[in-house]
């Protein structure tokens, strides 16, 4: 029996429809994402499908702590990270032969003192027990909180690298115990004081992350704290890369999803919106 007419064009344009979709999927470029346990993930997965629509598959790829990301790149099980700055990635680089390089500014995350023993400085006790970050980095820019908070003296040439070994004055005689960032915000019950991330006192609901009895500074560190998107030199142009940090900085959807993450505009900033400001 013969089809008719009706049906056969149907018929073209069903396989026609296929064809193209089929098309469009073996069109996809895919890259590998590594993050870190973040307020920013939402905003990350809503850059994913956003950039699905552009020709390209995200898979987001968690880690648990702060080494094993930049191994992962190195080794190329991942494409790209995203969750560390520049300091810390310099350290990285420096101690582990990595040779991996940023390109692109992601939010800055403010860090803060936070406390559930004191309201004030002043109240913190003598011989009290306080935490700090245990990685050269994130350990120096803790210490230099301490130090603006009247608690501690550092040495004068102490750098962004600081360590307890810099301390040159201690008059409450303050116990320092050392730990993984991403712990910091989970040790607040058991100590006066910790240096903490807002993004990781968030994660872990253990307070009020805007209530850090002293917040860094970081407009005039020239956002040297910023994360950065990072990856290995040769991948430093790739397309998909490029496209996928493009809907990250620039769609809307991407930018409420950030916005309501942190829910206060004081706890992090854009810094890649301050850096093309700083230049015009």
């Amino acid at each position: 029996m013969a089809i008719p007419p009706i049906f056969q064009r149907l018929g073209l344009l069903l396989a026609s429809t296929t064809l193209a979709l089929s098309a469009q999927a073996a069109e996809l470029q895919k890259i590998r994402l590594g993050i870190n346990d973040s307020p920013q993930n939402a905003a990350l997965e809503r850059a994913a499908e956003v950039a699905r629509d552009r020709g390209v598959a995200v898979e987001i790829v968690a880690f648990s702590d702060w080494n094993t990301p930049n191994l992962a790149l190195a080794h190329g099980d991942i494409d790209v990270n995203y969750f560390q700055h520049q300091p810390f990635l310099e350290n990285a680089n420096a101690q582990n032969g990595y040779g991996l390089v940023p390109i692109a500014y992601g939010v800055e995350n403010k860090v803060g003192l936070y406390s559930k023993r004191v309201k004030s400085f002043a109240e913190v006790p003598d011989g009290a027990t306080v935490a700090v970050a245990d990685d050269p980095v994130n350990q120096g820019r803790g210490l230099h909180l301490y130090a603006r908070a009247g608690l501690i003296q550092l040495r004068p040439d102490a750098g962004p690298k600081a360590s307890l070994q810099d301390i040159v004055a201690n008059p409450k005689q303050l116990k320092f115990i050392e730990l993984p960032g991403p712990q910091l915000a989970r040790v607040l019950d058991d100590v006066i004081l910790a240096q903490s991330y807002p993004s990781h006192i968030l994660a872990a609901g253990t307070t009020d992350p805007n209530s850090a009895l002293l917040f860094s500074d970081d407009e005039a560190s020239g956002h040297l704290y910023a994360l950065r998107f990072v990856t290995k030199p040769e991948k430093a142009d790739d397309p998909a890369i490029r496209t996928f940090i493009q809907v990250f900085q620039n769609d809307p959807r991407v930018r409420e999803a950030i916005a309501q993450a942190y829910g206060n505009p004081q706890l992090y900033s854009l810094a890649w919106l301050n850096r093309q400001e700083a230049a015009r």
